[in-house]
């Protein structure tokens, strides 16, 4: 079985001729129509115009003298258009300018009424009006052009198991750029379906890689060792993981992926609730052993300051319950409300 046979990109140069053409065309139209004016005008007894071959060749150019001007493009900054003669692969324009190229060739782009997310490609618009001349609309016609801009694909939503498996949501938008005319078109069926294919696979490759948050144990650079990578903490690791990962993928498809960022990370809407009691409880503990942490250290240096004042001698006893008083006032949610002893030490 032979392998599918790799098209070069061929860049045609050479072909800013569109003015010229356009002005001799218009030179051969004026002077065919002067011809048939003069031929006209000189007529024999059987009325047959004079001369004949003139005024033959003056009608046969009015009637198809026309074709040559299929061959004339128009092309704008950052556009492109591959060209076929009779299904083989002819060139490619680019750059701006006014080109003539082959009347028979035609532009081919399967791409070309494809429209994902935010990426789209080169359009125009026609209006059309109704017969009363009053009601107008626009209808968008796709373009066999292709754009060579920096374009974004954001694609929707999807849910994915992080390496732990909780679902998450993601989102991801996508700069990329076409780099390779002849690849992105005939290589691969539809350029803009294959690229939004391969971000959805690229993004679950990744993502199941990473846990939600900083976990214990876990390996995501593939050496062995566990590390603190996460999807909400490692943004940048995981987005520029993600681009490498599409890359890889579209290299054929002659695109390039100008850069990767996540727009959108969330736990799932089933698990999103208990999650965040977990966050909650986490933060609570945190906090609390950061009180009792200060407490702990606030008692250590009453119990020093008394001690090195002598202010109270206290036995063994007193310093304990001292010590469960003072951690329930520092520690307590509320206020705490004291009672003044009147009476003897003891």
């Amino acid at each position: 079985m032979k392998d599918n046979k790799v098209i070069d990109e061929k860049i045609l140069r050479g072909r800013k001729i569109g003015g010229l053409v356009l002005f001799l065309y218009i030179l051969l139209l004026i002077g065919a129509i002067v011809g048939i004016i003069f031929t006209c005008t000189r007529v024999d007894s059987n009325d047959t115009p004079q001369p004949l071959p003139l005024f033959i060749i003056s009608m046969i150019f009015l009637f198809v003298g026309w074709f040559p001007l299929c061959g004339l493009k128009v092309l704008k900054p950052n556009e492109a258009l591959v060209l076929t003669l009779f299904g083989k692969y002819v060139g490619t324009l680019k750059g701006d300018g006014f080109f003539f190229v082959n009347p028979f060739c035609t532009a081919f782009n399967p791409a070309a009424g494809t429209h994902l997310g935010q990426s789209g490609d080169v359009s125009t618009k026609r209006v059309i009006t109704a017969a009363n001349g009053q009601q107008t609309a626009n209808v968008e016609i796709a373009s066999k052009k292709i754009s060579l801009k920096v374009m974004t694909l954001s694609n929707s939503k999807q849910k994915v198991n992080d390496v732990l498996g909780n679902p998450v949501e993601v989102a991801v938008a996508v700069m990329w750029k076409v780099s390779n005319t002849a690849k992105a078109v005939f290589n691969v069926d539809n350029f803009k379906e294959y690229l939004s294919l391969q971000c959805d696979t690229a993004v679950r490759n990744v993502v199941k890689v990473y846990p939600y948050d900083v976990t214990d144990n876990v390996d995501t650079t593939g050496d062995g060792e566990a590390d603190d990578g996460s999807l909400r903490g490692s943004t940048e690791v995981v987005a520029r993981r993600i681009k490498e990962e599409i890359q890889s993928k579209v290299e054929e498809a002659g695109l390039e992926i100008v850069d990767a960022r996540i727009t959108y990370l969330a736990y799932a809407p089933e698990i999103a609730a208990a999650m965040l009691q977990r966050q909650q409880a986490a933060a609570i503990v945190d906090a609390r052993k950061l009180i009792v942490d200060g407490a702990v250290g606030m008692v250590e240096m009453a119990l020093d300051r008394l001690s090195e004042k002598k202010t109270v001698e206290l036995d063994e006893e007193r310093k304990a319950a001292m010590v469960s008083n003072l951690l329930v006032v520092l520690c307590g949610n509320k206020e705490a409300q004291p009672i003044v002893n009147s009476g003897s030490l003891y």
